[in-house]
């Protein structure tokens, strides 16, 4: 008996792909594995109630853990490919080896996904699954679908669906973020509608009144709010609820798909805007200039391997290595101001801090200031020769 495992997330894709994988490749028994990274309780529990409804064996797995884990690390990394925070990015590479558990205990010939051939998500999947030496299929890209077609082949499977031709929107959601893409969002001139949010409320129709917030951490992992510790994805839910009431956390943007393609996205991710915003803060004040200039440089390839899906790259491991060398006096604390859409640090401390205000402050004489002026003489320097040499020139007539 030829079984299949399906990576299942409940939405139109994946569950239009359950009757797909018997009728055009033939499988006997379609295995869904739904996995559990912060996405509401509801859509889990839908996710499972569909996958026991249509396919012939279901699996909710909880791997919210190890995506805190994957989400601290991303802290650490300042994560941000093109001003996207990597929710989705940094998720997949668990849901597949979730999969692949699930597929290796089943003993099932291949794995499924619902990705389509035009986005991220079937490399970042795939290469977990080949990893593996699993057949891969992928009925979307492999059919050439439109989410046109796979809502009215739903409609004749009886299939209950969500989307519909007016909202045929594809939402991605998780603890960290929230994606929405698809339908009229395609057009880049088009204005999104309100209704496409969900975490955030209109910034215009936020408090009026602006809230500062408190964040600890310990070796750049959050460990506190307002002094109150608690654990990873207790506090990343909270700062969703206090960045999402003053709408902090939207954007709207043009991103550059693996395969080369541009793509309108539409993300919202409270927490996570705060929590980049309060980290980087933090690391100006305790880390050198040489140590925040390198580290610039490691966060792009960082955030470039977790968006192409390759966390399984040595590179990836030397980068965090690195990563975490800078992490060890990234301890200490950031205030934000929360304001109708704006996230504004305002205050920071840290026992490591490379700040002293006895020299900094104009108001002490610690550093006899007439020091600085054989510095000045030679800084420059070689610009003052430079301009000296070509006006030289030009008053001799040589100047070519």
């Amino acid at each position: 008996m030829d079984r299949v495992v399906l990576s299942y997330s409940g939405g139109l894709d994946t569950t239009v792909c359950i009757p797909l994988l018997k009728e055009k490749y033939g499988f006997d028994e379609v295995i869904t594995v739904t996995v559990d990274i912060g996405q509401p309780e509801k859509e889990v529990l839908e996710a499972e109630e569909r996958g026991k409804r249509y396919a012939d064996k279901h699996y909710t797995v909880d791997a919210k853990e190890d995506f805190v884990s994957a989400l601290f690390r991303l802290i650490k990394a300042n994560g941000d490919y093109e001003g996207y925070i990597l929710g989705t990015a940094i998720a997949r590479p668990i849901i597949a080896k979730k999969t692949v558990e699930i597929a290796l205990k089943e003993n099932a010939v291949a794995i499924a996904h619902g990705c389509t051939g035009k986005g991220n998500d079937q490399l970042r999947f795939e290469n977990v699954f080949l990893q593996y030496g699993f057949r891969v299929i992928a009925p979307m890209r492999d059919l050439n679908l439109t989410r046109e077609w796979e809502i009215e082949y739903a409609k004749e499977k009886n299939i209950d669906i969500k989307a519909t031709k007016d909202k045929p929107y594809s939402i991605d959601e998780n603890l960290w973020s929230r994606s929405v893409e698809g339908g009229k969002l395609e057009n880049p001139s088009f204005i999104p509608p309100e209704e496409i949010y969900e975490w955030t409320v209109d910034p215009k129709k936020a408090p009026d009144e602006e809230e500062i917030i408190k964040i600890d951490f310990e070796k750049g992992i959050p460990v506190s709010i307002n002094d109150e510790k608690m654990k990873g994805y207790e506090l990343i839910r909270m700062l969703n609820e206090i960045g999402g009431k003053h709408g902090v956390g939207r954007t709207d943007m043009m991103e550059d798909r693996v395969l080369g393609l541009k793509a309108r996205e539409n993300y919202e991710h409270p927490a996570a805007t705060i929590l980049l915003t309060a980290h980087r803060d933090l690391e100006k004040l305790v880390l050198s200039r040489r140590e925040l200039k390198f580290k610039r440089f490691v966060e792009e390839e960082w955030a470039e391997l977790v968006y192409y899906g390759l966390t399984n790259d040595p590179l990836y491991n030397a980068l965090n290595a690195f990563i975490d060398k800078t992490q060890e006096r990234v301890t200490g604390w950031v205030k934000l101001k929360l304001y109708k859409g704006s996230v504004i640090p305002v205050a920071r401390y840290s026992d490591y801090a490379l700040y002293s205000e006895e020299l900094t402050s104009f108001d002490t004489t610690s550093i006899d200031q007439k020091l600085a002026e054989g510095y000045s003489a030679f800084h420059g320097l070689q610009g003052r020769l430079y301009r000296e040499i070509m006006r030289n020139l030009k008053d001799s007539g040589k100047e070519r």
